[in-house]
């Protein structure tokens, strides 16, 4: 039996919006098993003394790329899997190490690199727990397409079909069968490409990804296995058919109006805005390889991003945190909750990190907050979040512990207050 007593802390309680002051929190084999404003007592127990310090839930992004170890993709095509996933590593330690204890990939990791951060291989391989999707689907010339332009486009196989974060499929029989492929292969969602995107070199923004027929069948394929269907989807038009054909997740929407946000909120889809990838695009993507192509259309929607985010909110649509950060620029996933509090309160962004994204990955009342029967992702941090959000940015700097399913994965000195 795994037990962990932590005295004295000021428990977030983020579905209420408060503090537990003075509070003390019991953990056992990996779940939460008490919170009480009253000490508590464990003979066998390892005690962390709080001190007064916050004690949160661990962080979720719900839009990364683990694998994406360089800006430019289509570098990445003749990468073997074995070289992704072994850079993917130091990537999966630092976001743990800043407080990230789940991450849902969007492209690339696969259920081999879920399994070995789950199995940890004695503690030499750690990593926020994956909810991976696989390799996205996309249609021929959608965004995850890499093949360059030519007047010989090389058949699907070659080249880009190599990079485990895209797969191009076309075809109502076609993308049913990918979708159930993927499936058994391990997959926990499945991701497509609804619209065109930046990183991609022949597709516009505003371009259209799968058509109805083909979005519907992936839909109802997902929802066969008791899943969902995640959508890279820019603009009104794309957002709308895609949750119009019961698209669960809308990925970035930067370029999202007002009526189809409220039909976002009719329908109850969730938007994942991912608004610190196109600042760091904007300020070294093209110094980090991006193709020219792509870093033209970074402003279109970069200067979009926190208008959509007001209308999202003015809607009523659920927001998760997202971040959808490329090689070198991994470092900057935390400063999304600081771009985020220019448009939403500290606890609609901690929201947003916690009980939105665990609601995203249907782990409500396991994931996102520190209640009875949770899973003990936890954070101790020095500073309040809820004044200032800075203590959770950097690198994890105030973040003195990290605990992922009841183990210590992450410890630092605590900071004079």
């Amino acid at each position: 039996m795994s037990l962990t007593l932590f005295r004295d802390v000021h428990v977030l309680d983020v579905r209420a919006g408060r503090w537990l002051e003075d509070h003390h929190v019991l953990v056992e084999n990996g779940v939460v098993r008490e919170v009480a404003d009253r000490p508590l007592r464990s003979d066998s127990a390892r005690v962390v003394e709080g001190r007064g310090r916050t004690l949160m839930p661990g962080l979720i992004d719900c839009h990364a790329h683990v694998t994406f170890s360089q800006t430019n993709l289509g570098l990445l095509a003749d990468t073997a899997n074995t070289t992704l996933a072994y850079r993917a590593l130091p990537i999966l330690r630092d976001m743990l190490r800043r407080g990230f204890t789940t991450v849902r990939d969007a492209g690339g990791a696969d259920f081999a690199l879920k399994a070995a951060l789950e199995d940890g291989v004695d503690g030499t391989v750690t990593g926020p727990r994956l909810f991976v999707s696989g390799p996205a689907l996309s249609p021929t010339g959608g965004h995850g397409d890499f093949r360059p332009r030519s007047d010989r486009l090389q058949p699907v196989g070659c080249g880009c079909q190599r990079l485990a974060s895209t797969r191009v499929v076309d075809g109502v029989d076609a993308v049913r069968l990918a979708v159930r492929e993927l499936l058994q292969m391990g997959a926990d969602q499945i991701k497509i490409m609804s619209s065109g995107g930046v990183a991609s070199p022949t597709d516009p923004v505003g371009a259209l990804g799968y058509s109805l027929e083909e979005t519907r069948a992936i839909v109802d394929e997902a929802a066969a296995r008791h899943t969902y269907v995640m959508a890279h989807a820019y603009t009104p038009e794309a957002i709308r058919r895609a949750v119009e054909c019961g698209v669960r997740t809308i990925e970035h929407g930067n370029l999202i109006d007002a009526p189809t946000a409220a039909l976002m909120a009719e329908r109850g889809a969730f938007a994942v805005p991912t608004l610190i990838t196109y600042e760091a695009l904007a300020r070294d993507g093209a110094r980090l390889g991006l193709g020219a192509d792509s870093v033209a259309k970074i402003a279109q929607v970069r200067e979009a991003g926190l208008r959509s985010l007001e209308i999202f909110r003015n809607a009523g649509v659920k927001i998760g945190l997202g971040t959808d950060l490329l090689g070198a620029s991994h470092g900057l996933q935390s400063e999304e909750l600081l771009i985020r509090a220019q448009v939403q309160s500290p606890l609609e962004v901690l929201q947003s990190a916690t009980l939105v994204a665990a609601e995203i990955l249907g782990q409500v009342g396991v994931l996102g907050e520190i209640t009875p029967g949770a899973r003990a992702d936890l954070l101790l941090v020095d500073g309040d979040p809820l004044r200032d959000l800075a203590c959770l940015t950097g690198q994890g700097e105030r973040v003195a512990l990290v605990m992922q399913g009841g183990r210590v994965r992450v410890e630092r000195p605590a900071q004079s207050p």
